[in-house]
């Protein structure tokens, strides 16, 4: 699948095939998280509650590793 670079304004755009929407089941106006990956760019939903979750988990993890590990048990 290829699309085009586009000039917006005064930055760039790229036109995402309705195929690629439906996949990412995100709708107009929806924030996406673009990450740098070994292979590429990878383009995700950006779920603020989850990235909420996380941000809490990072802070929290050096001071109950012992504790989260054994609650993977």
């Amino acid at each position: 699948m290829k699309t085009k670079l586009r000039k917006i304004g005064n930055g760039y755009g790229v036109l995402l095939p309705k195929q690629v929407i439906e996949r990412l089941r995100v709708i107009e106006g929806s924030v996406l998280n673009i990450s740098e990956t070994s292979s590429g760019i990878q383009l995700s939903p950006f779920d603020a509650d989850f990235s909420e979750q996380v941000e809490a988990f990072r802070k929290t993890e050096p001071k109950h590793r012992n504790s989260y590990r054994e609650l993977a048990k």
